[in-house]
């Protein structure tokens, strides 16, 4: 594995984002597996929110669907990997308060949770499967 992705696991292991990815996993009640570069891939999660089909804290990524290869959808791997770098960024679960915020923004400008919250337009919004939604008073 390259050292970027050695730095980015051991990162957010201190910065407490990915045991707490590993606490979520175990209270939704998902299986787990390596995943590609240092990344934990958790399926079968069971709590109702966040409602997206995955997500990721730390280098956690949180899957709904029990059979779900996330290594046959390389896109949506990619923008959930992104997220994880993002973790290191935002210094790690600091960043669950700074993604609402910047989610509820989002809202506010379209009515979508996505469209305009950096973490997710630089996590790349087609590779997570949204779809961007113009500002309110543009439509």
């Amino acid at each position: 594995m390259e050292t970027r992705y050695w730095a980015r696991m051991v990162v957010n292991i201190l910065n407490l984002s990915t045991p707490a990815g590993l606490l979520l996993r175990l209270i939704g009640g998902t299986g787990m597996r390596l995943g590609p570069r240092g990344l934990i891939v958790a399926t079968g999660y069971r709590l109702p929110l966040p409602v997206a089909p995955a997500f990721t804290v730390g280098n956690v990524i949180l899957l709904r669907d029990q059979g779900e290869d996330l290594e046959a959808r390389p896109r949506l791997l990619l923008h959930e990997e992104r997220h994880a770098t993002q973790y290191v960024w935002s210094l790690g679960v600091v960043m669950f308060p700074l993604y609402l915020i910047c989610a509820a923004v989002s809202l506010a400008l379209s009515g979508d949770l996505a469209s305009y919250n950096p973490y997710e337009r630089l996590a790349g919004l087609a590779d997570g499967g949204y779809e961007f939604h113009p500002l309110r008073w543009l439509r």
